[in-house]
């Protein structure tokens, strides 16, 4: 099973009432829940380790990982409230205005995650919930105490406004990264974790230098890149689509990514060493896929394995 590790909240989306004023619909989502939930939809075992409220939208988000047959066993609950993320959508991108003082998945400590992950095979890491304290100690805690015997994914999905502290992030961030098998960014979160005037091409080794067996980097409309430790790499292009809004798209992308590679086999530390670029491709082929159907819909709704 491929245990997802981070935030689940609901993302309230603004849509026109019945007599006319803007009013927030809320939907389940935040950037973790979306990868569990394409994971499950795609037949990939999944799990979800987050932290969810007893109140009525912790309620929604478990029923729709249940929904989406991901397993909730390692889900932590709690009578604080969730997470609530106010989203504006405006030329299909969206802008968001989060509410997350003491929350159920904020307000996570090290001493809450579990000490055995009997049938966890992979490890999912990104997020929010990797910039905010507490719980980004507690996922700290947890790739150090799991995740030397599992493969390792981290797409950190930087928010430069979600820091307040950029010298203790930094430095848990680089460490996550050292024990990471796989690093997913897009081309502005590499300019922020490398920053410099180097070309990208010149940012990833050091990148991959830093312990990674994998990088991936996203460039929206240019598609993605994967690059491995030997100095191979390879791309995909984005499949053309209409775009209807972007949520969820690098959440469903980093999806396909690991179900390819769990299907394949690559899905270890070893395998994923051992893997070349064709391998890598087919991954980052499925990523690209997946993500083109989410774009298509309106919200983080991601495809079913029928769908593709």
């Amino acid at each position: 099973m491929i245990l997802c590790c981070g935030e689940a909240l609901i993302d309230m989306i603004a849509a026109p009432t019945v007599s006319g004023e803007q009013g927030f619909v809320p939907h389940s989502g935040g950037a973790i829940f979306n990868t569990a939930i394409a994971l499950g939809r795609l037949g990939v075992p999944a799990g979800m380790l987050t932290g969810l409220s007893t109140d009525m939208f912790g309620t929604q988000l478990a029923e729709a990982l249940q929904t989406s047959h991901v397993d909730t066993s390692h889900v932590i609950r709690s009578d604080r409230p969730t997470t609530l993320a106010f989203v504006q959508l405006r030329d299909g991108q969206a802008r968001y205005n989060f509410v997350d003082e003491n929350t159920a998945g904020r307000m996570l400590r090290p001493d809450d995650m579990p000490d055995q992950l009997p049938a966890v095979s992979a490890l999912y890491f990104g997020g929010i919930s990797l910039a905010c304290e507490p719980c980004a100690d507690a996922y700290a805690s947890l790739l150090q105490r799991h995740g030397s015997e599992r493969a390792v994914m981290l797409d950190p999905n930087i928010r430069p406004g979600f820091i307040k502290d950029q010298t203790r992030y930094r430095t848990r961030l680089n460490a996550m990264i050292a024990q990471a098998d796989i690093v997913k960014v897009s081309d502005e979160d590499l300019d922020w974790i490398i920053p410099g005037p180097e070309s990208l091409n010149e940012k990833v080794p050091l990148l991959l230098q830093a312990g990674p067996a994998v990088v991936i980097v996203t460039r929206g409309s240019e598609g993605a890149s994967g690059y491995l430790a030997d100095g191979s790499e390879t791309s995909v292009s984005v499949k053309a689509v209409q775009v209807v809004d972007t949520v969820g798209a690098g959440d469903t992308f980093n999806a396909g990514v690991l179900a390819e590679l769990e299907r394949s086999g690559h899905l270890t530390k070893a395998g994923l060493r051992a893997m070349k670029p064709a391998d890598l491709n087919a991954a980052l082929t499925l990523g690209a896929e997946v993500a083109a159907i989410t774009v298509s819909r309106a919200g983080a709704n991601p495809p079913w394995a029928h769908e593709l």
